[in-house]
């Protein structure tokens, strides 16, 4: 019969009953062995023979050894199913109390789901025609104390699902994918940047800075003891990795995390994970094109398709991406306003008050000008789109337009609403860099806990000439969240941000 509970019972009498077979494994040897060694994995089997004739099956005689945690368990009398699920997958066991070594079946039976086991014996196909092993071996390797969920419901409760991705993983295939695709993305960014004409070499840049820069953020802040430092876990790579650009790697990319002491949404997460990348005599116009083939290569080579679903919407890849400027997006979405408007400041000002928009006394034309796109401009991005030309004033690291200085030659790609990346040509002009990093101490000191600091090394590294570059910012986790389905930050981070239980 089967193990599988229909209904709750008392975890901790579950529990002390299997604290109580643990002890009588130890009087009997060791109850963590460190032995199994294992010769096939669940998935490749099934790939390998689930539609071979059992007969040819049953001629070849093919012995395995696999371990894995115990899912499901029956039992006949001297005869029993088991079924056990490793990191590929899950494949059934059949085992005898005659054809196993004295007192196996007997130790078997007293095996609870949830156990890590390791068995070896001939594979063959039963009569309902699923691939199973004909067991010669078993054994316990590691007793799981506490009882799994009921397999069929898993984890309900999300907040659990969360605090113990361990579980969610084990009763979850879906978790499973999830991650697995996750980390085949990355692998594929790796190899397309890598690839012969692109050629970008990765490299590692520290995570913790004397001074924060890279992004308008609140960063963390830590202290070194031995050298009585303060110091800042990192906002963004940006600053180090152009200093590289400076020093002759002219493509370099990190795969990094980040840290911000942001709030925390279904988008934010207190650390999250980057791409950054910098290409020396590009421009953003390049870099959106790029971003462009990225994704859709991507989509085909891991999706099989140009189409993604993201919660219910279609987002079609193929078609070129929207390319508009902020200006023009906003007068789109805020007919009243002309481009002229724009860069008046007083009637930004009396737009944002009808929008019930706070307006700060130090804030110019180009804060205001965000703050309307943020409120009405953002969350109707649905399809690709690159919003383009970004003022200079919130644009402290980027290039200056040449026809029109008030802006700079910068893109944020936004799909369903949300911002996946942020690129730019690069400012290197060590003097109009420095009078920006200036404009910023400036806002910092009138309360703007999101301004950067003054780099003064960062700027003699400019001295020594830094070529004309662009540079991009990928947000991982939002691209794995469009690529996966998920709704959240957090279904897509192993081990998301929690507060203590």
């Amino acid at each position: 019969m089967s193990e599988l509970p229909s209904k709750p019972v008392d975890e901790n009498r579950l529990i002390a009953e299997r604290r109580e077979k643990l002890n009588r494994l130890r009087e009997s040897g060791p109850a963590y062995p460190n032995d199994a060694r294992v010769s096939h994995f669940a998935g490749p089997l099934h790939c390998a023979h689930d539609l071979n004739d059992p007969a040819e099956l049953a001629a070849l005689a093919i012995k395995v050894s696999v371990a894995g945690r115990m899912m499901a368990k029956r039992v006949m009398g001297k005869a029993s199913f088991t079924s056990i699920q490793d990191s590929s997958g899950e494949i059934q066991l059949f085992l005898t109390r005659d054809e196993l070594p004295e007192g196996m079946y007997a130790a078997f039976k007293g095996f609870d789901i949830g156990d890590i086991i390791h068995a070896s014996g001939q594979l063959f196909i039963t009569k309902t025609g699923e691939l199973t092993v004909h067991l010669s071996q078993i054994r316990l390797l590691a007793k799981g104390l506490r009882p799994l969920p009921e397999k069929w419901s898993g984890l309900s409760d999300t907040e659990t699902r969360y605090r113990q991705r361990y579980v969610d993983l084990i009763m979850s295939p879906a978790t499973r994918e999830t991650f697995r695709l996750r980390s085949a993305m990355i692998s594929f960014i790796r190899r397309y940047l890598e690839a012969d004409g692109r050629g970008f070499l990765e490299v590692e840049t520290p995570m913790m800075h004397i001074i924060p820069g890279g992004a308008t953020a609140r960063p963390f802040k830590t202290h070194h003891n031995a050298l009585d430092l303060d110091l800042y876990l990192r906002v963004a790579p940006e600053l180090y990795l152009k200093r590289l650009v400076v020093g002759g790697f002219e493509r370099v990319y990190e795969i990094n995390r980040s840290f911000r002491n942001e709030g925390v949404s279904t988008r934010h997460n207190p650390e999250f994970t980057m791409l950054e990348f910098y290409w020396a005599y590009a421009t953003f116009v390049e870099l959106m094109d790029l971003t462009e083939d990225l994704l859709r290569s991507m989509a085909l080579k891991l999706k099989g398709a140009m189409k993604l679903t993201w919660q219910g919407e279609v987002v079609d890849l193929e078609p070129a991406f929207a390319r508009i400027s902020v200006a023009a997006a906003v007068v789109a979405a805020n007919p009243n306003l002309s481009i002229a408007d724009t860069r008046n400041r007083d009637v930004l000002a009396a737009h944002c008050a009808s929008l019930k928009i706070a307006v700060k006394a130090n804030a110019g034309w180009g804060k205001l000008l965000m703050e309307i796109f943020d409120r009405t401009v953002e969350a109707g991005l649905r399809q690709p789109t690159f919003i383009t030309h970004y003022p200079t004033e919130v644009s402290p690291l980027s290039r200056r337009n040449d026809q029109d200085p008030g802006v700079t030659d910068r893109f944020e790609f936004f799909v369903c609403g949300r911002e996946f990346a942020n690129g730019f040509s690069e400012l290197n002009d060590p003097e109009d860099q420095a009078a920006r990093f200036m404009e910023q101490v400036k806002a910092k000191d009138s309360g703007d806990d999101e301004a950067m600091h003054f780099d003064a090394d960062y700027i003699r590294a400019l001295e020594y000439g830094m070529p004309p570059t662009a540079g991009e910012g990928i947000g991982i986790d939002r691209l794995v969240m469009l690529f996966a389905d998920q709704p959240s930050i957090r279904d897509v981070l192993l081990f998301p941000y929690m507060r203590p239980e």
